[in-house]
């Protein structure tokens, strides 16, 4: 509004329609500044020590806007340049201090309002401190009783004003490491409960009492980093120093590679020669490794010592061109630039190859979870040396595990990602020793029921974390193959003048942060089973088979609706998730097809449940199109039909993950010995079958965990009785 009024041009001859149109400006300003001051005066009275500051910069935001009502009060004059009335047309520069003014008060505010945020959230970390020590302290189990519900409460309070502030930051790094100590803070909750219970029990316990203390140092630590990240400062005065990967190494030496086209002196060889050494010094990190095989260590050598001839040769025609630009010597140029840039990209995928391949295998091995369970048999039989025999072959997984997050950030694509894998790496090397300490808690006290429980929450804690390395090792992979983040094109995003015309007359929405908030659930569960159906289709050989075909591309389409409520991803307005929603409605109906073709390939038996889940699919497929076409209009119509969209299409999305098992299934029953399936070993059955509980949106949240916490508070009774 104020750019309308101070890019107006003079004109000579003003009609009536300009000036009432000035002057709605003008009184539209004033308006929303009042409205706008109103809320910053209250939060003032509020809170004192700020009042005096707040007012200030609501008084002159007020003064500012009325200024503005003023200068722009030309439609009744007849004579706007008359000198008894200073208008915008007499005075221009006095509606540009007041917009200045405007502009700065309006800052101001905001940011008092700001601290005041900031202030709550420190205020209640410091409360949730002060509680945490009283419980470190209780002797009693009355005692702790009543603490621990007052500590459930202020972290439910903290959790709402850390999850507020979550989804205000911009930066995405900052995002990932609140959420990752907000993640810390969720599951070490539960994880407090029952290691200070069990320290109650069994109070003269050296294990029991370190189990305990692990906890609460590290929620001491993850409440230190909500603060940092808050307050946007470190502790003593430290730099962060940002984790340095290779990825990010290659990406930034190709950038300056590719800049001698345009400019041959901007940098010195020797900065590029230091660069290329950074990144070769890392690769060491996966030639150094026990657990990198002797392809890849081969491979990844090879590479390196290739890198170094290229950028030789680089350099050589480098030198020549700044000598002598001419046309033979540029085309060299060309070559060479061309060939350490391809160099860099294999190694870049060779690096990848290496880590992923041994995600994926350390992860299938310990799908079973046998060193856990085992711990749990021999503790309850309170058999000591078993239970030492088990926590050495734990401490064995543990370091291949952390070492396999450490390779896992060199190739994670994105500075999101490259948080993630150090905070699986932190998470598996304390946990590892908190289920040693609680298993021989339990073997020293094998009748004790709390010592048995505790032992559950930290082996769940374990389980949890490589399940979230599953779906982090597939993200990582997407980015890599460009199927994920914001690199990712999908053909049936709306184009100019590609698409059905409609698109044009329709405004784009964006959703806000609270209504963001309301679909987060539907949205985290659609995650989920976009891993499922992606699970069944990995199972296939023959990849080209048009129902595996058509179940990636909807899981892949799936994905972008998520991310959508994240508000990430190419589905930047509502308008973008209504087209993709159809485009998803369209793929099913292929499926469909798909389906009854094949159907015509089974016994009778089997041929009628497939054509009725197919049947199934187009109606659900057809209420998709026709939610997704439905014309509205207005905020909150726009809202519900947003969030009918995502709802239908997980519910396609859970037809889809029993439609692909059964298919396989099918195909297994009618081609015996020729089928398309690979042997699917045991644990990945069992793995399909318990999947909805080991999934469940509130065991995969990436947000604080408010509900379980709530629920802790509430079962409190429950506790004291016990």
């Amino acid at each position: 509004q104020i750019t309308t009024l101070i890019n107006h041009k003079d004109k000579p001859k003003r009609s009536d329609k300009t000036l009432q149109a000035i002057q709605r400006v003008g009184q539209a300003v004033n308006l929303a500044v009042g409205r706008f001051v109103t809320v910053g005066e209250a939060i003032a009275n509020e809170n004192h020590e700020l009042k005096e500051e707040m007012n200030i910069a609501c008084i002159e935001a007020r003064r500012a806007g009325e200024t503005i009502a003023q200068l722009t009060d030309v439609a009744s004059l007849d004579h706007p340049e008359s000198d008894s009335h200073i208008t915008i047309f007499t005075d221009k520069t006095g509606v540009v201090k007041a917009a200045r003014l405007l502009l700065a008060s309006v800052t101001k505010v905001l940011v008092l309002a700001d601290r005041i945020v900031i202030k709550q959230i420190i205020t209640s970390r410091n409360k949730v401190l002060a509680t945490m020590e009283q419980l470190e302290k209780v002797s009693s189990f009355q005692e702790f009783v009543q603490i621990f519900s007052q500590f459930g409460n202020e972290m439910v309070e903290f959790a709402h004003l850390t999850g507020d502030r979550q989804n205000d930051l911009k930066d995405e790094k900052k995002k990932a490491r609140m959420a990752a100590s907000r993640a810390v803070l969720e599951k070490c909750t539960m994880m407090l409960l029952t290691a200070s219970k069990t320290c109650l029990r069994h109070p003269d316990c050296e294990s029991a009492r370190i189990n305990k203390d692990g906890v609460f140092h590290r929620m001491r630590l993850a409440l230190e980093q909500v603060i940092e990240i808050v307050t946007d400062s470190r502790p003593n005065g430290e730099n962060e120093m940002a984790p340095i990967s290779i990825y990010s190494g290659i990406k930034e030496f190709k950038n300056k590679v590719e800049g001698l086209r345009e400019n041959l002196y901007f940098l010195s060889k020797e900065n590029l020669s230091t660069m290329l050494e950074v990144i070769l010094e890392h690769t060491e990190d996966f030639t150094d490794s026990a657990y990198t095989s002797h392809e890849h260590r081969e491979h990844i050598l090879e590479l390196s010592k290739q890198a170094k001839m290229e950028l030789e040769q680089l350099v050589s025609v480098w030198m020549q061109a700044q000598n002598q630009k001419t046309k033979d010597l540029m085309e060299d140029l060309e070559v060479a630039i061309l060939k350490t840039c391809q160099c860099m990209n294999e190694l870049k995928r060779e690096v990848h190859s290496a880590a992923t391949s041994l995600a994926s295998d350390l992860l299938k091995y310990q799908t079973d979870h046998m060193v856990l369970k085992a711990l749990k048999i021999t503790g309850i039989e309170g058999n000591l040396e078993a239970v030492a025999e088990y926590t050495c072959k734990l401490s064995e997984q543990k370091e291949q595990l952390v070492e396999m997050c450490r390779l896992l950030r060199h190739v994670s694509g994105t500075e999101p990602l490259e948080i993630t894998c150090i905070h699986a790496e932190d998470t598996f090397q304390v946990t590892g020793p908190q289920i040693i300490s609680a298993a021989e808690t339990l073997a020293l006290h094998p009748s004790s029921k709390i010592a048995k429980e505790n032992l559950e929450v930290f082996c769940e804690a374990w389980e949890s974390q490589l399940s979230d390395m599953s779906l982090l090792l597939r993200e990582i992979n997407d980015v890599f193959e460009g199927r994920r983040g914001e690199k990712r094109v999908y053909l049936s995003l709306p184009r100019p003048g590609k698409h059905n015309a409609n698109l044009k007359a329709l405004k784009p929405v964006k959703l806000d942060t609270e209504e963001q908030a309301k679909i987060a659930k539907l949205g985290l569960e659609l995650h989920l089973l976009t891993s499922d159906v992606d699970s069944e289709t990995e199972k296939w050989e023959d990849q080209e088979n048009e129902i595996v075909q058509h179940g990636q591309g909807m899981s892949s389409m799936a994905y972008s609706m998520y991310l959508f409520t994240r508000g990430e991803g190419l589905l930047k307005t509502t308008q973008d998730l209504f087209h993709q929603a159809e485009i998803f409605a369209t793929e099913g109906t292929k499926l469909a097809s798909a389906l009854h073709a094949f159907s015509d390939q089974v016994h009778d038996d089997d041929k009628s449940l497939l054509l009725l889940e197919a049947e199934k699919l187009i109606s659900m497929c057809r209420q998709l199109h026709i939610t997704a076409k439905a014309s509205v209009q207005g905020k909150s119509a726009t809202f519900t039909k947003v969030d009918a969209c995502i709802l239908k299409t997980r519910n396609v999305m859970t037809l889809l993950c029993q439609l692909l098992p059964l298919c396989c299934k099918l195909l297994r029953k009618n081609k015996a010995g020729n089928g398309c399936l690979k042997p699917a070993p045991p644990w990945r059955e069992d793995k399909i079958r318990t999947g909805t509980n080991a999934h469940t949106p509130e065991r995969r949240a990436e947000t604080f965990g408010i509900k379980s916490l709530e629920n802790h508070v509430t079962n409190m009774t429950f506790l004291e009785t016990k």
